[in-house]
């Protein structure tokens, strides 16, 4: 069984840290060089001192120190959240995606309450490790699925507030109605499954999870483009420039578009092609750009991957290449931290 509780939140208290909007950043791991430096200077307390930090010890001084200074304040009380992101997407529509923020209890993938659906490599696990083990605190949350629908009415004003995020603090009935409702659920690792095994490597029992329940418009899958330095034997069939929607997973070269053929989804197609030097863009007409630049000998244009095709990998306990999902928007860090020390 999936186990849930409700969690006394360490959070920026606004009048001594400043704005929220300036304490806040997207998770570690699409943060490049420039974008932390941006951050670190917005404010000397942004989350990303923390997230992605000079070493492991500074980070921990660091949290100790703005605990001591009220920069950062625990609630008194536990409570799960309700979170509602309104966002834009990459296809310039706008939609608002929800879910609930609680504790989850982590379990091994063995127990299949909670299942992965991506590779993961060990080089980020280390020092996801090293900085977990130094401050005793889920710094982020972590991106579950739920096979579920809930809905929310007359939540009034936000307690916390930034940008296109607001969170609800919920009450207690609520909450135990949410605790019994999970009580039985399977949930998907939609994006943060470094920092899953690095709790369960850590041996610690709980993290910070935002679960959001599938039954909703407003939670999305986009695709992730390929764009490689060089390709070797791959060739499909001839095509003119696609429209807005692909009829496969297409390879750009040289000008033109060509249809793939392949068992599997989009990623696996073009993973069983193994490109070499790949990177990746969420957005077709850079993907295209740049090989027209001479950036890249090649992009492989893909399909968005479907939830309930994700849901599917997974249930049968299979994994995908990495970069076969992109869940819009990525969640944001510091508003909420959960730490493991009390």
């Amino acid at each position: 069984m999936a186990a849930i509780r409700p969690f006394r939140a360490l959070r920026y208290d606004e009048a001594v840290a400043g704005p929220l909007e300036a304490l806040v950043a997207p998770p570690y791991d699409v943060i490049g060089a420039v974008e932390r430096e941006e951050l670190q200077r917005k404010n000397p307390h942004n989350v990303v001192h923390l997230t992605l930090p000079d070493s492991e010890e500074e980070a921990a001084a660091q949290l100790a120190d703005w605990r001591q200074q009220g920069v950062l304040v625990r609630d008194a009380e536990p409570a799960y959240w309700w979170l509602a992101q309104d966002y834009e997407g990459p296809d310039g529509v706008r939609r608002r995606r929800e879910g609930f923020v609680a504790a989850l209890r982590a379990e091994p993938y063995e127990s299949r309450v909670v299942l992965p659906h991506e590779l993961t490599h060990a080089g980020p696990k280390e020092g996801r490790l090293r900085l977990l083990r130094a401050t005793r605190t889920q710094l982020e949350p972590l991106f579950f699925l739920w096979d579920g629908t809930i809905e929310l009415d007359g939540l009034g004003e936000p307690d916390i507030q930034s940008g296109g995020d607001r969170l609800w603090r919920l009450d207690a009935e609520f909450g135990e109605a949410l605790t019994e409702e999970l009580r039985d659920a399977q949930l998907l690792i939609a994006d943060g499954h470094h920092r899953y095994e690095t709790t369960l490597a850590s041996g610690e029992p709980w993290l910070l999870a935002v679960i959001v329940p599938t039954g909703q418009e407003g939670l999305t899958i986009f695709p992730t483009h390929r764009l490689a330095e060089a390709i070797d034997g791959a060739a499909g069939e001839p095509i003119p420039p696609p429209g807005d929607v692909l009829p496969g997973p297409v390879l750009y070269r040289e000008g033109r578009y060509e249809l793939l053929r392949g068992d599997g989804l989009d990623p696996e197609v073009v993973a069983e092609l193994a490109p070499a030097g790949v990177t990746y863009t969420p957005h077709r007409h850079e993907a295209v750009a740049a090989v027209d630049r001479g950036d890249a000998a090649a992009a492989f244009l893909l399909r968005p991957t479907r939830i309930e095709d994700v849901w599917e990998v997974a249930r049968r306990g299979d994994v995908m290449p990495q970069k076969s999902t992109f869940f819009y928007p990525k969640l944001t860090s510091g508003l909420l931290m959960l730490p493991l020390d009390e």
